[in-house]
């Protein structure tokens, strides 16, 4: 067991670990097994076509020796012939009718006499022949008047041995050399083309969360890393925006709560400074007024953070309708009476206490501008499976120019100025955020007479 966890170390620390080395070791390793492959056979099929030559021309000799007895025209010595490098012909009985010159008056080359008429192949080492080369022996046994004569015809394979050492051999040569140059042009080429990776990967490494400003490179190769760069600043984007917008949250925020905190203060102070009771219970509504200032602030600044963090969703359908209409029950003391025209059976999904803050805050920034009246219309787009929040006022308006600006946070128009009339600019600000994340909208939009927000928010699935 110990031997088997060394032995796996070992070979966890052969292994490439970049990228790089690995794609070279993985293409040299796959040229290296095709090009063994190729070079068996390319050599098997060398050979197969060099014995196969050497044997039809001794075939084709030998038939037409044994053609000779059959026809009785044999004669002892047989003349040189292409294709053979020696030619004997045998009766049953083993004794040598007729032979080429080379092997004149020597015996039978095989003990072993055929007892059929028929063609064998095979190969031998006939050193008696002068020559270390194996031969390739055809042996044709015919039937003749004088019963079986056998002719054997050899044909040395020294060309075929010679062609399959010069190829192995430049095989065993080139196989290396073209196995190298394999592995140096994928080191080199990977390297290209990771270099704007590891151009990237450094950019990255030196950006800071102070220095989000800051993009990687993006190559004009117009691949798959172009991609990855457009991809990694666009994220980069999305954080410097958030960064930027937390900070200037925080600020606005700090800014926010220092007045409320200021004045509280003043007030108890001079609570604590003067001993008339008489003025006591007014400094103390007021110091309850800016404490409850306070606490709708704080609140306010808490939904926000839990809207940023983007904390899940309850995915239990409810029906919008039934919520508006409660909401709209709840103003019957506002300054400015509510109408409301609700279709009837609207159903989103979503969280029911989120999206009755939606409702409120556009409800409270409608009263706070309204002249004499304040309405809501929701209504179902079946088309593009939408429900339709609109809530109207007949005051000042929303100016052209001011449309997306309302929805920032901390943002009060001129005519809300004042902190005690206009909030603390976050009343919009949540409700498009709430809005958003349940997948919908809010937008300011031209109306006739006054102000018009509309919520645009996803039906729910039909069950």
């Amino acid at each position: 067991m110990a031997d088997r966890t060394a032995t796996g170390r070992v070979l966890r620390r052969l292994r490439p670990v970049t990228v790089r080395a690995r794609a070279t070791l993985g293409a040299s390793s796959v040229v290296a097994v095709a090009l063994a492959i190729a070079s068996f056979s390319l050599l098997g099929l060398l050979d197969a076509n060099l014995l196969h030559n050497a044997e039809s021309d001794a075939e084709a000799q030998a038939t037409g020796v044994a053609q000779l007895a059959q026809d009785g025209r044999l004669t002892p010595q047989l003349p040189p012939t292409h294709g053979a490098d020696f030619l004997q012909v045998v009766d049953a009985h083993g004794a040598v009718l007729s032979s080429s010159q080379n092997l004149a008056g020597r015996p039978a080359i095989s003990d072993r006499l055929p007892t059929v008429p028929g063609t064998v192949f095979s190969t031998w080492d006939i050193s008696p022949l002068g020559s270390e080369h194996r031969q390739r022996v055809v042996q044709v046994t015919s039937d003749t008047g004088q019963g079986l004569v056998t002719v054997y015809a050899g044909t040395s394979l020294r060309d075929v041995d010679a062609a399959d050492t010069t190829t192995a051999a430049a095989l065993l040569v080139g196989m290396p050399l073209l196995l190298l140059t394999v592995a140096v042009v994928t080191w080199w080429v990977t390297g290209r083309a990771l270099q704007p990776v590891e151009a990237i990967r450094a950019e990255v490494a030196a950006i800071s969360d102070r220095d989000l400003h800051r993009r990687v490179p993006v190559p004009q190769t117009q691949d798959e890393v172009a991609r990855l760069a457009v991809t990694m600043n666009a994220t980069l984007d999305r954080l410097d925006s958030s960064g930027r917008r937390q900070r200037q949250f925080i600020a606005d925020a700090s800014h926010e709560l220092r007045s409320p905190l200021t004045v509280l203060r003043t007030q108890l102070e001079v609570a604590m400074a003067v001993r008339d009771p008489a003025a006591w219970p007014e400094l103390i509504g007021g110091a309850l007024e800016d404490t409850d200032r306070l606490q709708r602030l704080a609140a306010d600044l808490l939904l926000l953070a839990r809207i940023d963090a983007a904390e899940p969703l309850s995915a239990a359908p409810l029906e919008l309708t039934e919520l508006v209409a409660e909401a709209v029950s709840t103003r019957r003391g506002d300054r400015c009476p509510v109408t409301a025209e609700l279709a009837e059976g609207v159903l989103v999904t979503g969280s029911g206490l989120l999206l009755s803050r939606v409702v409120t805050n556009l409800l409270d920034n409608a009263q706070r501008f309204a002249d004499r009246s304040v309405g809501v219309r929701l209504r179902e787009l079946p088309s593009a499976r939408l429900a339709v929040l609109e809530v109207t006022d007949d005051g000042p308006g929303i100016p052209t120019e001011d449309r997306e600006r309302v929805f920032e946070r901390f943002t009060r128009l001129d005519d809300a100025r004042s902190r005690d009339h206009g909030g603390a600019g976050l009343g919009l600000a949540i409700a498009r955020d709430l809005a958003r994340h349940h997948r919908g909208t809010l937008t300011a939009e031209p109306a006739e007479c006054g102000a018009r927000l509309v919520v645009r928010l996803p039906l729910a699935e039909p069950r």
